[in-house]
């Protein structure tokens, strides 16, 4: 172990407690104040060359860094912005319109609209209701193979109709 590595270990060692116990006059919570412990002692740890060997003033430098730590943290707490808990704030904030959804959902059935009804029939009881071909064969009294088929030239048109609507290119 290097020279500088068994300062550390005996840093961590004769301080971590008193740092702990320093940290946490500001910081409630444990595991972010050992979090700040660990900073503090890897800051020391970078600047090693400027630990002073007499233990009153190394302890004073430690603390000096964790004041500094802990500043650190407390200032990029207040930069974040702050979860809001209270049902009532949350439900006034105003939501996001729907336009957007509003002039898709017209879109699609103006789009339908220009189908034939035994396409249309195909593509609301597949894609809306989510029925397999053989559940649209029997509700449509058709056979599969002609589902399939309709189901086929279906989505061609509709893309054929957006295009035509300048949806598509």
């Amino acid at each position: 172990m290097s020279p500088d590595e068994e300062l550390m270990t005996a840093l961590y060692t004769e301080h971590y407690a008193v740092l702990l116990s320093f940290i946490s006059r500001y910081v409630r919570d444990r595991h972010k104040a050992e979090d700040l412990v660990q900073e503090t002692l890897l800051r020391a740890w970078r600047h090693i060359d400027h630990l002073d060997p007499d233990p009153g003033r190394t302890r004073s430098y430690l603390l000096t860094i964790a004041r500094n730590v802990v500043t650190n943290a407390w200032r990029a707490e207040q930069r974040r912005p702050h979860l809001v808990a209270d049902d009532a704030a949350v439900q006034s904030v105003p939501s996001a319109d729907n336009v957007d959804q509003l002039v898709e959902g017209w879109l699609v059935a103006e789009a339908l609209e220009r189908l034939s009804a035994d396409h249309r029939a195909v593509v609301q009881a597949m894609y809306y209701e989510g029925q397999t071909v053989a559940d649209a064969a029997r509700q449509l009294s058709v056979p599969e193979g002609t589902v399939k088929s309709r189901a086929y030239y279906a989505v061609r048109a509709l893309r054929q109709a957006f295009e035509e609507m300048g949806v598509l290119r």
